[in-house]
Order: structure tokens, then sequence, then C-alpha cells
């Protein structure tokens, strides 16, 4: 198999590049970033090609910039799968609810194949093509672009929004409306989730605003209080829950069910 070095110097090749000459844009790059480590010496950039030395992240980042390279494929040539980072980081189950970090090229699941003959709008048992092809783009998820949103993960024992939000969903979080709703729904289905963070961490639920109090209101089958803070000054508004996926059997919930207080924040 092509070692990662082999494949940075066809790239250097084909560009029509010299060492002098990647040397020298590597030290202006270092400069711009006023950061030494982004430089790279001419014996190292040959041991990067030629000997197996694996690059520092810094002169990655500076060799992608110079032969126009993505980072996350380049970083695939050295065994880092960074497209899987978001679909890895699922499989650790936090118990917290928190916000998720998601990278605009990631993948939960090799994109999307042109003869994958899939009608969105019918429903579709989705198994067979996962097999077959290995990996869906995250923007799949219902349909959404993940460079427009937030996204977070609700926690594994937070059963404060079930059974509309199950444990360990993943929600799609639209910051542009944070502004409560305060009418407009029939039905709860219909009826606004905000995603908040107070000083005790991240939370889900129904938000109700009087004057200077947020009321956020579970879901009556969590048997959980109301929560009420003062706004803005305990609690911001991340924004509105705009779609989720998650799955429908969570694992069973615990045999008592305490009011779970906000979970301390933490980053996929």
């Amino acid at each position: 198999m092509e070692r990662g070095g082999e494949r940075l110097k066809r790239v250097r090749e084909r560009l029509r590049l010299t060492y002098r000459e990647v040397v020298e844009a590597s030290h202006e790059i270092a400069q711009r970033q006023d950061n030494r480590e982004f430089s790279i010496a001419l014996s190292r950039l040959a041991d990067i090609e030629n000997k197996g030395t694996v690059p520092s992240i810094f002169r990655l980042y500076t060799l992608c910039a110079i032969y126009r390279l993505n980072l996350e494929d380049v970083l695939g040539w050295y065994g880092v799968p960074a497209a899987e980072l978001a679909g890895e980081a699922l499989h650790i189950k936090l118990r917290r609810t928190h916000l998720a970090a998601l990278g605009v090229g990631s993948h939960l699941l090799a994109p999307e194949p042109v003869d994958a003959a899939v009608d969105w709008n019918r429903t579709t048992f989705l198994s067979q093509f996962v097999r077959r092809f290995g990996k869906m783009p995250l923007s799949f998820l219902n349909g959404l672009d993940v460079r427009e949103f937030r996204y977070g993960l609700i926690g594994w024992d937070d059963w404060s929004m079930y059974p509309i939000l199950h444990p360990g969903s993943v929600v799609a979080i639209d910051d542009r409306h944070g502004k409560i709703q305060s009418a407009g729904w029939s039905d709860e289905q219909e009826r606004p989730i905000y995603f908040l963070e107070s000083r005790e961490g991240y939370l889900c639920g129904w938000c109700t605003l009087a004057g200077h109090r947020l009321i956020v209101q579970p879901h009556p089958a969590s048997q959980q209080p109301a929560l009420v803070f003062e706004y803005p000054r305990e609690v911001d508004v991340i924004g509105r829950v705009i779609g989720v996926a998650m799955l429908l059997q969570p694992r069973k919930r615990r045999a008592s069910r305490q009011p779970a207080a906000p979970s301390q924040p933490s980053g996929l």
C-alpha cells in the first residue's frame, strides 16, 4: 500500500514544485501564522517523502495548503479516518446531554453512489444500501445540510422529552431561531422544542417566557418537574430543535427516575 509520504511526493512532482520552493512557501505560512511549527525544513520534507516520517499536524496543514489538498483526505492517507469522526463519536455513549460539533465532511456510516435509486419521499429500507456501500453522508440526516445547523446529543440518562426525543438522539439545532415562540401550535408535536445552556449544563424542552423568567417544561411522561430560570442571566437559548435522528427503542430506563439536573457541558 502506498504510504502517505509517497502520495505527497507524487502531488509535489505533478505540481512541478522543488523542495526549495515548498520549504520557502512553508516559511511564509509560518510567518503568517506566527508559529514556527508550520515551517518545514528541507531535510524533514525529504524524510516525509522517502523515509515514511509522519508530519506533525502543523506541517500537514502546511503541505495541504501548498499542494491544494483537503486535510481530511490527507489524514486518510496516514490511516486517520477523519470522515468517520462524527459517527465514531456517536458510538461513545455519554450520559449527559451535550452539544456535538460535527464537521462539514463528517460521515455517519463512502459517499452515496449515483446509482443508488432511492425515492426519499417513500418509506425505504436502507440497510441494503449501508451493507452495499458502507457509508452515507452525514447530510443525509433528515435531508439537512450540516453546514447550516448545530447539533446536540440527548444524554442516555436524559428522559426529559421522551417519547418525543429518545435518550441518545442526535438533534439538529437552528440557532437562528433563539426567540421563544409563545403560541401558534395545535399539539405537542408542533410545539417548538429548544436546546438551552444553563450554568449546570445543557438541556432540552418546551419553553415559556414569563417576564424575566424562563420556564423549561419537560414532557409529562418524564414525570420530571419544570425548571425555572432567570432569563437571560441564568440560561441561554442556543436554538430551536428542527430535526432528530433517534433509535425507536432506547435502552431500558432506570428503575428510579429522579428528576435529572441539566447536563454538564461536553463536546464531541
